[in-house]
């Protein structure tokens, strides 16, 4: 049975946030987002699938291990911290779909 994943699109945007271990990086907002995921994680809600990587002008985060709904809400949260580019959204897909960025799109700001 295929494994459902929600993939966090976000825009490759120079939003000002820095992280305080590379603050040349134009993209701080990326360690916000991976420290946010892993310390709730831990919680049991949902699991990170996989690392973070680049894919046409966006960074992509992998959420799986919950339902949907659940899945989608967690998406949200990402998309809605302070200092994260507008423009951001998700696609629902599994983990048999072959490449990423297919499945269906649900806006998340």
């Amino acid at each position: 049975m295929a494994q459902l994943i929600v993939e966090i699109h976000v825009p490759l945007v120079d939003t000002g946030v820095r992280s305080a271990d590379n603050p040349e990086f134009a993209y701080g907002w990326i360690f916000e987002v991976e420290e946010y995921l892993a310390a709730h994680e831990d919680d049991g809600g949902f699991e990170v699938y996989d690392d973070g990587e680049e894919l046409d002008n966006a960074y992509l985060f992998f959420l799986t291990g919950a339902d949907e709904r659940t899945l989608l809400s967690v998406a949200r949260d990402v998309a809605r911290r302070p200092g994260m580019p507008k423009g951001a959204y998700a696609i629902v897909t599994d983990d048999e779909a072959g490449e990423l960025g297919v499945g269906q799109r649900a806006p998340l700001s």
